[in-house]
């Protein structure tokens, strides 16, 4: 075992507590007991299922968790590459929060000189997108009220953890950009 901190998955001790009945120390010690450290990530949570009757949210995030304390996954890393998202509430109606993504003209004004592909668009709710380096990119949008929603890009299938941090500082500023084209509008 490599490391036990506070927080793992992006869950704290104290969390995976109250939903499991253990905290971090406690599941790492289990799986290390149990053989974990050789177990692919679908068996580990395939045996808290079975063994520990944890819910299948749960599974995941422990058997994350787990990965990440024996450093055999690192922050953001998924099992296609590494994944990452943010997330921004703007002050415009979800309704043009979606168009200003599906709307290539649109898009332009905010997102410049940069070709996708829209694979799959659910009217004010999700966008899924084919970026230009064939990584995916899913849009969600959560209406706030009738006059505000938060917009929450996901972008996954990234080579890696550098790739990750790099597409998250871009993501910020561009919902950054984004708001500003969206409020100016309103």
């Amino acid at each position: 075992m490599k490391r036990t901190t506070a927080k793992l998955a992006g869950i704290t001790a104290a969390a995976v507590k109250k939903a499991t009945g253990r905290d971090w120390a406690d599941w790492v010690e289990l799986l290390d007991a149990a053989g974990a450290k050789s177990w692919p990530h679908p068996e580990i949570a395939l045996w808290l299922h079975k063994k520990h009757q944890i819910a299948d949210w749960w599974c995941q995030m422990v058997t994350v968790g787990y990965e990440q304390a024996a450093g055999r996954r690192v922050k953001h890393q998924k099992t296609d590459g590494f994944e990452v998202s943010v997330s921004k509430t703007i002050a415009a109606p979800v309704a043009n929060a979606f168009e200003a993504w599906r709307d290539a003209a649109l898009r332009e004004q905010w997102l410049p000189r940069t070709p996708l592909s829209v694979r799959k668009a659910t009217p004010h709710k999700s966008i899924r997108i084919r970026w230009p380096d064939d990584t995916s990119v899913s849009v969600n949008f959560w209406p706030k009220g009738p006059l505000k929603c938060q917009v929450v890009p996901q972008h996954g299938k990234l080579p890696s953890a550098a790739a990750a941090e790099e597409m998250k500082a871009y993501w910020n500023t561009q919902l950054e950009a984004l708001r500003v084209f969206l409020e100016r509008k309103a």
